[in-house]
């Protein structure tokens, strides 16, 4: 083999040696058509006479295959430029940015506060009610998921894979308790039964994060979470087998929704249009859905941050960089573990009640391990133990995904059977390894130290251990 088929694409310099680079491009290209050629080339359809027939699509197969072919080559110039370009010089005095770093927060805490507002006078009550619910209160679930899971990963840097196990817990407590216990036992809570379940479900959560932390103790990395996936597919076959408990996939019906601290959101005249003197419309509940599951969002991150500041969460990040060093120093590690598994079940039961109030309906179809998968790589690709990279990984990811189901006007130029929802996964996965290859320690890789001399400064994730900064 010749010296100019071994050399690199790119040389050490940065200099582009682009028969190498279209090699490489070529073969990227070549694997993606392999891959496509059994999963979009050919597809089976239902025709008329109620018979599967195979339905190419080689055009579909043609772009991705040269969207490959120049994302790639476009990944080798950049790589050559980043190479190529002069090492930064020091920064002497304040950042461009670092003045209005101080107003950042506010002000993104004020849209979010206003966002149903807004929502409303730009489409009117029957369309906000999509913008509210599907990208409102579905982002700012799993926002608090991820920040529920980042407590475990981020901080205590324990791998779980099962984490929506705590989630179906939360669902279930209230589906059962608001069925069930309290029309039997307590009927006249009735519309309070959100409000009443809302923290037996966290306590629950908790309960069973306990019960899952002991038996991990001595665990860590992979045999962790080979451990935590199968806690998390234990929950779920427990679901759909215990039908007198779980009613197994028929699932869980005419769950109560939350009420306005006991006025319910119905036409009677008792609801909350006719107390207030306004007009029946099924968008105030939503809105006061969204206010609920922002604050308790809120209520996550303010927990976390003060519960980092405290020796609990000095010890979480001591257990995270080195256990053998955390036992040196004297920390109780089995209660370090224990508390950092309660607590982020505890979260994670509270956003479980909210979606079975806010759904009406729970089946164990609901809490498969793809959800666990996604909080989790909400919370790696945002940049573990960052709070502020979680929320922009959710509304990357959750957001991105709803306005896929937006993108009508790509059927007119793949046909009218193309759905681009169905490419969520695929989006999904090439989301990940572009992450990974560009900022491998996700998206924001950079914290604040609990613990600092004199002046707190942002140590960067490539300065310790595993990248956790």
């Amino acid at each position: 083999m010749s010296a100019a088929a071994k050399a690199p694409a790119i040389s050490p310099t940065g200099e582009i040696n682009w028969t190498a680079a279209m090699k490489e491009a070529a073969f990227a290209t070549l694997v993606t058509f392999g891959l496509c050629f059994p999963i979009v080339a050919l597809k089976t359809v239902q025709n008329m006479a109620n018979e599967l027939v195979l339905e190419s699509r080689w055009d579909l197969v043609l772009t991705l295959c040269a969207t490959v072919f120049i994302g790639r080559l476009a990944i080798t110039a950049l790589k050559a430029r980043n190479i190529a370009r002069p090492a930064p010089k020091a920064a002497t005095g304040p950042g461009r940015f670092d003045a209005l770093r101080p107003y950042v927060a506010p002000l993104c805490l004020g849209f979010i506060a206003v966002y149903p507002m807004l929502a409303l006078g730009m489409v009117g009550p029957g369309g906000s009610i999509k913008w509210i619910d599907n990208f409102g209160i579905q982002i700012l679930i799993y926002i608090m998921l991820g920040w529920g899971l980042n407590i475990v990963v981020g901080l205590a840097g324990l791998l779980d894979l099962g984490y929506v196990a705590f989630y179906a817990v939360g669902a279930y407590s209230y589906a059962l308790l608001a069925t069930k216990v309290i029309p039997e036992l307590f009927p006249s809570l009735g519309f309070w039964a959100f409000w009443v379940c809302l923290p037996v479900a966290g306590i629950l959560a908790a309960f069973w994060g306990i019960l899952l932390g002991f038996p991990v103790l001595r665990l860590r990395g992979d045999y962790l979470a080979i451990v935590t996936l199968a806690f998390g597919e234990i929950i779920r076959l427990v679901l759909i087998n215990w039908i007198p408990f779980s009613n197994g996939y028929a699932g869980i019906s005419s769950i109560p929704r939350p009420s306005f601290f006991g006025i319910p959101f119905n036409a009677s005249d008792t609801g909350f249009a006719a107390v207030f003197g306004l007009e029946f419309s099924p968008i105030y509940r939503t809105i006061f859905l969204y206010y609920v599951i922002l604050a308790l969002a809120l209520l996550t991150a303010f927990v976390t941050v003060r519960l980092r500041r405290l020796p609990v969460g000095r010890a979480w990040e001591a257990l995270r960089e080195d256990e053998i060093a955390c036992r040196s120093l004297g920390i109780n590690t089995t209660n370090t573990k224990l508390t950092a598994f309660a607590l982020g079940a505890m979260f994670g039961g509270f956003a479980g009640c909210f979606f079975a109030a806010r759904q009406g309906f729970i089946s164990p179809e609901s809490f498969t391990f793809i959800e666990s998968a996604q909080v989790l790589a909400i919370v790696v690709l945002g940049g573990t133990g960052s709070l502020i990279g979680v929320v922009i990984a959710s509304i990357a990811l959750v957001g991105g995904f709803e306005i896929l189901r937006e993108l009508d006007f790509l059927k007119q130029i793949f046909g009218q059977g193309f759905d681009p929802a169905e490419y969520r996964m695929l989006i999904f996965g090439l989301a990940m390894v572009l992450i990974m290859l560009w900022k491998p320690r996700g998206l924001i890789s950079t914290r604040e130290p609990t613990a600092f001399l004199k002046e707190s400064k942002s140590v960067s994730g490539s300065l310790v251990k595993e990248g956790h900064g």
